[in-house]
């Protein structure tokens, strides 16, 4: 069953509220119930060492969906989303992010407090559902989360049978849409946040470069939003730095940089945390309008200037050629990456690309069916390089960092090299 999402008339407002049955899923018996209705506990995180951490087939390019296989009864937890799937048998669940209906959630004085999963298993053999929060917790719990369940026939609010550090926990007998809510009046706190960095490099003649940064809930799933943003804004560079603070709801902050001069520039000065949104758009933007190898960044809260999160990040190898694109540096280096990369390096060369949408899924088989590593490379080299600049730059870029070794004893090739 899908859940349906559509800007509701009001006849149809009317019918959902009519049909609303919070804490009222059909169960088999009543101590599932009692839990419902019982005010949750808050527990540490239980079973760690029985939890087996999966990652799920590439997503469908048409819609986003993930398919996540579980082999037998157990607890599994997708790498990607954090979902953990209570399986009671084998069986294949697939779920997609969808948008929330904020008005009919405002109407019952909620908010969305994560992404909205429409999850489904042909084989009905979820018997909990275990879905990632970002709270901190509070002295008094976090009675104020719940969990929402909508369907064809109108939405419900399950109150958590047990919440721990990470995670609301509930069982189902059906499946549609279901994501963390929280009450319109919940107690204002901190929460855990992610500082998500992307990078457009500079493309032949221009040397001016962007760095793109989002502040996010952590519970967002980072692999959907690369996907989003490379629909609105092409292909970038994912900056894998740790992305892991915490922001408070609402408050303003600013970004600093050093260097920090009249060719580095951050626009706008400041920005507001909006812990409700999962918008995939720039908040704050770098402009640099020189090659740059080292930045450092620093994040503050702007009422009392105190860091929040401080990285160094490297944006670009030292060493390129500004006389030639990045698709003809890597032309030029061609033959040394084809003699020169291992396959156990060449492997995580192929997964960082089809991560940062360079390689599609099919590139990256086609690559993996050549029997030797140099015919493996050669391949791979050529097929980054008739995919343009962008490509070529993203490719340079991840190969220095994978293979430091490569890059150090190619000092006096033509292949780019971090010191």
């Amino acid at each position: 069953m899908h859940c349906r999402i559509e800007n509701l008339s009001m006849q149809e407002t009317y019918r959902f509220q009519s049909k609303l049955r919070i804490l009222n899923l059909q169960t088999k018996n009543r101590t599932r119930n009692r839990h419902r209705f019982s005010s949750p506990v808050v527990h540490q995180d239980e079973g760690i060492n029985d939890l087996r951490e999966r990652k799920p087939e590439p997503p469908d390019e048409h819609d986003g969906t993930y398919v996540f296989r579980c082999s037998s009864p157990g607890l599994y937890q997708c790498r990607e989303s954090g979902l953990v799937f209570d399986m009671k048998g084998e069986g294949d669940v697939s779920y997609r992010i969808v948008p929330w209906e904020r008005r009919l959630l405002s109407q019952h004085g909620k908010k969305p407090a994560g992404p909205l999963f429409d999850i489904s298993c042909q084989q009905q053999s979820v018997a909990q559902l275990h879905l990632p929060h970002c709270e901190i917790h509070p002295t008094e719990g976090c009675n104020f989360l719940s969990v929402a369940h909508i369907h064809d026939e109108g939405i419900e609010f399950i109150r958590p049978e047990k919440i721990t550090e990470t995670h609301l926990i509930i069982s189902i007998t059906g499946f549609s849409a279901f994501g963390n809510v929280k009450e319109e009046d919940s107690p204002l706190g901190p929460i855990r946040a992610l500082v998500l960095l992307f990078y457009k490099p500079p493309v032949y003649p221009n040397v001016r470069s962007y760095l793109n940064i989002l502040l996010l809930p952590k519970n967002i799933v980072t692999r959907n939003v690369k996907r989003t943003r490379k629909k609105l804004f092409g292909l970038e560079t994912f900056i894998d730095v740790p992305p892991n603070c915490k922001l408070w709801p609402d408050r303003l902050y600013t970004l600093s940089t050093d260097p920090g001069n009249d060719l580095v520039w951050v626009q706008p000065t400041e920005a507001e945390f909006d812990a409700e949104s999962n918008n995939c758009e720039t908040l704050i933007q770098v402009t640099l309008e020189d090659i740059t190898g080292d930045i450092e960044l620093s994040l503050k809260e702007k009422s009392d200037s105190s860091c929040v999160w401080k990285r160094r990040v490297r944006l670009s190898p030292q060493g390129l050629k500004r006389g030639l694109t990045s698709a003809e540096q890597l032309k030029n280096i061609r033959t040394k990456i084809i003699e020169g990369i291992t396959n156990a390096n060449l492997q995580k060369l192929l997964d960082r690309l089809f991560d940062v949408n360079v390689l599609t899924y099919d590139d990256k088989e086609f690559i993996r069916t050549e029997r030797a590593t140099s015919e493996k490379n050669r391949a791979l080299v050529d097929t980054v390089m008739n995919k343009g600049d962008q490509a070529s730059s993203e490719m340079i870029h991840l190969l220095c960092g994978i293979d430091p070794c490569l890059s150090r004893d190619s000092s006096h090739s033509k292949l780019p090299h971090f010191p």
